[in-house]
């Protein structure tokens, strides 16, 4: 009110002062006119109109027509318009504020607010913060981004102090239910760092719906390893009460269970190592989830130590399901043809085999009292025990449109709804990593193989050239009484599917061991590799194969002779042909003979459920042939690098590279990684980068988000800017996610008074284009 008195309290011969320029005479009456009647109020008597205008005429020495007389234009009445509300009662526009607010007018509420900030500034505390709570509770993302707008305009002006935390809490809930995870997780953060501590179950709810999206899943992880830094090695003393909130904001198991299941839905398992590394060192216990969610990390980052290890405790539990243990036996079983130990992935199977052939003896045999007196007690099968397991994401309900009232949400004081909702979605995360699951199925509670461990495994066996071990490893399986596949017998449509692909010595290397292991092989496939042999044009190995033919007592169709005969007749083979005529002749063998393999191929390309061999082909023409050896190696480098051991890593790195085995992402992120662990290694890592992009252009390595983020952190770290911008040019180009505030908060820790002062009037080529990119780089952060 003062403010307003003063800026008005001025004499009547002062303002007609005011009128010496002739072109604005109209715009000043104008808002007099219309001010006239808040005159008084401003400490001042209204002066007419006619008055202005008889000055007016003795300035200029015009008589204004009274008639004629108009407003203002645009620009006149929008300057009146600020003047009117410069001098607006703030009580009276925080009333109209809050108003707008009970009854849900959003858009007049903001309009006020920013009414109010261009007179007074900041409303009162309980208004801002009635205004916040009300836009989350609308579930709008235009009006949770006005209220993350106002909250960061707060606290650049460093009027955090109008924020409450509860408020704050709410807001960043509501914008990660919205899919805007960055803004709800700087809230996180800004709240961390004023010391206003969350409880853990309420930001555990915001990290489980940032965790639904591949940004929101990257910043959770990234949030567990700031805020578990505070607790590593009993850095917090609990039994000071001051430390109470600090202790109440400690992760827990369900948070990491979120947050690692969001990694390995998206892909960054070598973050989500990271936070495993953490778990120890801040006191976190696995539960029986998190003992499933590591044995996936494990697999995925090619830790198969760790599986054994781990192995022990999933044996050991008690309170793991059905659908747990597959997930487990399916994680190790992957890992063992990932590095090629075909013994133990084969050995497994036949396990599961013998135990579920086992089981089937053992229901059988409880079932026949129930059988004969009549009682239908007919067990569940695997697909409707999966089923019951399973989770339905789509109509779980669990993700909604929905956030608890304000009112609601302060009375819930430890936060039970959050955490049912924690519960709910983890459960569909978790489902969602079920359905991953594609080696091993359950039935009757008894693990099985599927048809896709069997596919891999011969596709394994055949690429290391291990025909033996696989013919002695698909005739054991057979001999379990367990079909393989509905069609013919695995090891026929092994035979076939090489004949198909031309590896003819491999499928007659597996008719030989069929042979000596006293496998009877069908008459169809002698003719198809007998076929082959001709249209290749190798007479030795057709004769063999008629050789081994006769003894094995296979006696060979029309279409063989046929195509025997055809041979002879273009080598010129006359005695031979007529010998093959008379043989024919001799056997009654019809000219329409069985054609089973052109009836097979012909099915399995027809039938849209292919049969076995449609699927071995479909594995080993679009699978990609795996080197596994790269596990091996990156598991030792990764040793020496958790060890800091950097030099018994490069020397590794040098050795792996001479044998012919290619790095990938996951080598060189464990030597970025082992590099900024020590400090001060900067260098290396600008070596390192300059080897990684050549190697990249000559190979088909890609560049994966988390490898170029933990480049970019080194650098910025040890002010490598040109290197900075590099990274993040290459970044923003594969459109992958930045943490922008990780890097501006770690550029204002390290370089915030970095090129401050007046540009030098005398510095060299390299000085100034070091210059251009640190400026280029704190620009791109928007600190300049």
């Amino acid at each position: 009110m003062w403010k307003v008195r003063r800026h008005f309290s001025v004499s009547s011969s002062a303002i007609l002062g005011l009128f010496n320029d002739s072109c604005q005479n109209a715009a000043w009456v104008s808002r007099h006119q219309i001010q006239g009647a808040r005159s008084q109020w401003l400490g001042f008597e209204p002066i007419p109109v006619r008055c202005y205008l008889t000055y007016l005429n003795m300035q200029t020495g015009v008589l204004p027509n009274l008639n004629e007389f108009t407003y203002p234009t645009h620009p006149f009445s929008s300057m009146a318009g600020t003047i009117l509300v410069q001098a607006r009662d703030p009580a009276k526009l925080s009333a109209e504020i809050e108003n707008a607010i009970n009854e849900h007018r959003y858009g007049d509420a903001w309009k006020l607010y920013e009414q109010h900030m261009q007179m007074d500034g900041f409303p009162r505390k309980t208004l801002v913060n009635k205004l916040l709570t009300s836009f989350v509770e609308s579930l709008d993302s235009k009006w949770l981004e006005k209220a993350y707008g106002l909250v960061e305009q707060a606290f650049e002006e460093g009027k955090q102090n109008l924020l409450e935390k509860e408020p704050l809490i709410y807001l960043s809930l509501g914008l990660s239910k919205c899919g805007l995870p960055v803004p709800a997780s700087t809230i996180l953060r800004k709240l961390v760092a004023t010391e206003q501590y969350p409880p853990v179950t309420a930001w555990s709810a915001i990290l489980a719906h940032m965790s639904l999206t591949a940004p929101g899943a990257y910043l959770a992880a990234e949030l567990i390893l700031e805020i578990g830094y505070l607790f590593q090695d009993g850095r917090v003393d609990p039994r000071k009460k001051c430390n109470a909130p600090l202790i109440a904001m400690k992760p827990n198991t369900n948070t990491f269970n979120i947050a690692l299941a969001g990694c390995l839905l998206f892909e960054t398992t070598r973050k989500a190592e990271q936070l495993l590394d953490i778990m120890p060192r801040i006191g976190v216990k696995a539960d029986s989830n998190l003992l499933i969610i590591m044995a996936h990390i494990y697999e995925r980052n090619g830790r198969r130590e760790e599986l054994r290890k781990l192995q022990r405790h999933i044996d050991e539990a008690v309170n793991l399901s059905d659908i747990q243990f597959r997930q487990f036996y399916n994680c190790l079983l992957s890992c063992h043809l990932k590095f090629g130990d075909l013994n133990s992935a084969s050995k497994m199977v036949l396990e599961m085999l013998q135990r579920a052939k086992e089981a089937q003896n053992s229901l059988a045999a409880a079932m026949l009292p129930f059988n004969a007196v009549g009682v239908n007690n007919r067990t569940p099968s695997a697909q409707n025990v999966n089923c019951t397991n399973s989770v339905d994401l789509e109509n779980s309900g669990i993700i909604e449109n929905h956030i608890l009232s304000y009112e609601d949400f302060t009375k819930d004081r430890k936060f039970v709804a959050l955490e049912a909702e924690v519960k709910g979605v983890l459960q569909t995360l978790l489902g969602m990593l079920q359905k991953q699951v594609e080696l091993i199925t359950t039935e009757h509670g008894i693990l099985q193989p599927t048809e896709k461990i069997y596919i891999k495994l011969v596709r394994a066996f055949l690429e290391a050239g291990k025909t033996k071990e696989l013919t002695h490893f698909l005739i054991k399986a057979e001999k379990e009484n367990l079909q393989v596949s509905h069609d013919d017998a695995a090891l026929g449509h092994v035979i076939t599917l090489c004949i198909s692909l031309g590896w003819l010595d491999q499928a007659h290397d597996l008719l030989d061991e069929m042979r000596l292991a006293g496998v009877r092989a069908s008459s169809s496939v002698y003719a198809s590799l007998l076929k082959a042999y001709i249209e290749a044009n190798r007479p030795r190995e057709v004769t063999a194969l008629l050789r081994d033919a006769r003894s094995a007592g296979i006696q060979l169709d029309a279409s063989c002779y046929e195509a025997l005969l055809r041979s002879k007749i273009v080598q010129k083979d006359t005695p031979g042909a007529l010998h093959l005529f008379k043989e024919m002749k001799e056997s009654k063998i019809p000219r329409s003979g069985h054609q089973e393999f052109e009836m097979l191929v012909q099915g399995c390309a027809q039938n849209h459920e292919a049969g076995l061999m449609a699927k071995l082909l479909r594995e080993i023409k679009e699978g990609q042939r795996i080197d596994c050896g790269v596990h091996d190696w990156n598991n030792v480098i990764h040793f020496f690098c958790k060890k800091r051991l950097m030099q018994d890593a490069e020397k590794a790195l040098k050795k792996m590279r001479s044998l012919g085995h290619l790095p990938n992402a996951q080598t060189f992120h464990s030597m970025v990684t082992g590099y900024a662990a020590i400090g001060g290694k900067y260098t290396e890592v600008t070596e390192l980068w300059g080897e990684m992009k050549s190697f990249a252009s000559s190979t088909s390595m890609k560049f994966d988000e988390e490898l170029l983020d933990s480049v970019l952190y080194t650098f910025v770290r040890g002010g490598f800017f040109a290197r900075a911008n590099e990274v993040v040019a290459m970044m923003e180009e594969g459109k992958m996610f930045i943490d922008k505030y990780k890097y501006r908060t770690l550029f204002l820790k390290y370089h915030k008074t970095l090129y401050k002062g007046k540009t030098p009037k005398f510095q060299t080529e390299a000085q100034l284009k070091k210059r251009e990119a640190a400026l280029g780089f704190k620009k791109w952060l928007g600190l300049c």
